[in-house]
């Protein structure tokens, strides 16, 4: 890999944290720092940029197995679980900037108001800590931040303040609220479900995997029509209007990440299902990619097409994702070719202006990328599947693709990825098949010998 590049992600995951762009208090990411230093916020939490950036923490996390990372991961998941997410399982859309008419008011803090919740010497040590001083940093209060303590990344994580922390948050939900956007849209829950999902996977916890499944069962019972359309949002038991591309992919992107964290078939079903919808309602069959709207939806003078990766990526890329890594999982190669009619669609745009399309280049390197499908025989609730479960996903794979064959669901799983008939266990031991372009090396029985060939 490239170090340089990995130092600069660093770079920018600490800094993100250490200012005040994210709550030391109840933890979660604003919207975006109004400053280069990252310290001024404006303080609206909105569930895409969470989402995003736990899995991004997440995969360095993968990569240098440190633990401030997941630690950062965890807290954003503990906001979301908390703060955003419907008694029904869905996640709602966002968190204001303002309360009582002021912006930033629920969150900043003045020393005499630490004191009175901690006790001077308390109070002392985390107004030092945090930046929260008589001048303030933000309009004569303070913006709890660590951007000019010297200690590292991985010390600051790692601190004995919970306490304080716990207390502070306690006085802290006394205040009036900022006003939460209360909405369930598709798409951006689609994000959190690949972000627990993933986490599931990354940080072996179940509640993550409990609450990604949660939101699929919301989503399947509150915003699929009877004939099966999908739709975009939810509010007070409202479901309304014909899902668009974004709906689509994220959906799906979600449904795959939760299929490589639990193994049910059902999931990879309903990706399939909804991809192959997404085809059929967005796709340009004459030039290749896929449209906003759907064929279904109002007609308008033009059908627009979007590439453009912002603070989100576009349906598109994620769709090219989609497309690259359900052809592996499934071994339907029409997918993969596909992805790359979109490629040949776009790419002068991306050639144009790379840096406004850094999600759909992460689509091309899945496609050049020297990929696994990594196919495991038996069932998932034997201590050795787990064993060799537990290896891939301590390991940083972007470019690779798991599946469990079970024999209780073994005629699904066949018709559904044909590749896997062959493909049993040897000398009645969990076995791994480890796969290029559906060529695979000899079956694997030894957890050691799956380790080496992953590496």
């Amino acid at each position: 890999g490239n170090s340089d590049a990995l130092q600069m992600v660093e770079k920018t995951l600490e800094s993100m944290y250490r200012g005040g762009i994210y709550d030391h208090i109840g933890f979660g990411f604003a919207r975006y720092s109004t400053d280069s230093k990252w310290l001024v916020p404006h303080f609206e939490k909105m569930l895409y940029d969470n989402a995003l950036l736990a899995i991004a923490y997440l995969e360095v996390y993968q990569v240098t197995r440190k633990q401030e990372y997941r630690r950062v991961a965890e807290q954003i998941f503990e906001y979301v679980l908390r703060d955003m997410t419907s008694p029904e399982g869905g996640f709602y859309s966002a968190e204001d900037a303002d309360s009582e008419g002021v912006e930033g008011k629920f969150y900043v803090w003045t020393p005499k108001e630490v004191a009175e919740v901690l006790g001077a010497r308390a109070a002392k040590e985390y107004c030092s800590m945090f930046d929260i001083s008589e001048r303030g940093n933000f309009e004569g209060t303070s913006i709890p931040n660590i951007i000019h303590n010297k200690m590292s990344f991985g010390e600051l994580t790692q601190l004995p303040l919970e306490d304080m922390r716990t207390k502070l948050f306690q006085h802290r939900e006394k205040r009036i609220h900022p006003y939460k956007d209360d909405k369930i849209l598709t798409a951006w829950n689609g994000l959190m479900i690949a972000a627990l999902a993933y986490g599931a996977r990354v940080l072996g916890n179940e509640n993550y995997e409990k609450a990604a499944e949660g939101a699929v069962s919301f989503i399947q019972s509150k915003l699929i029509r009877g004939d099966g359309r999908l739709l975009a949002r939810y509010r007070e038991g409202e479901a309304a209007y014909a899902g668009y591309l974004d709906d689509y992919a994220f959906f799906v992107w979600g449904l795959i990440e939760l299929y490589q964290a639990s193994f049910d078939i059902k999931y990879l079903k309903l990706a399939v299902s909804l991809n192959e919808d997404m085809i059929k309602y967005f796709g340009d069959e004459a030039n290749g990619g896929y449209f906003i709207y759907g064929n279904d939806s109002e007609q308008l003078i033009a059908r627009p097409k979007e590439a453009y990766d912002g603070a989100m990526p576009s349906g598109n890329s994620v769709a090219a994702l989609n497309l690259l890594r359900l052809g592996r999982l499934t071994g339907n190669t029409d997918l993969e070719v596909e992805a790359e009619r979109m490629f040949g669609a776009f790419a002068d745009k991306v050639n144009d202006y790379s840096m406004g399309h850094t999600y759909m280049l992460m689509g091309v390197m899945l496609a050049r990328g020297n990929g696994s499908e990594i196919v495991i025989v038996g069932d998932k609730t034997d201590a050795a599947v787990q064993s060799f479960i537990n290896i891939i996903n301590k390991s940083f794979l972007p470019y690779s693709v798991v599946v469990v064959k079970e024999e209780k669901d073994i005629e699904t799983l066949v018709k559904l990825i044909p590749y896997t008939e062959g493909q049993q266990r040897v000398d009645d031991k969990t076995t791994a098949y480890v796969c290029e372009n559906f060529s695979c090396r000899a079956p694997i029985t030894d957890a050691n010998k799956l380790s080496e060939a992953l590496s």
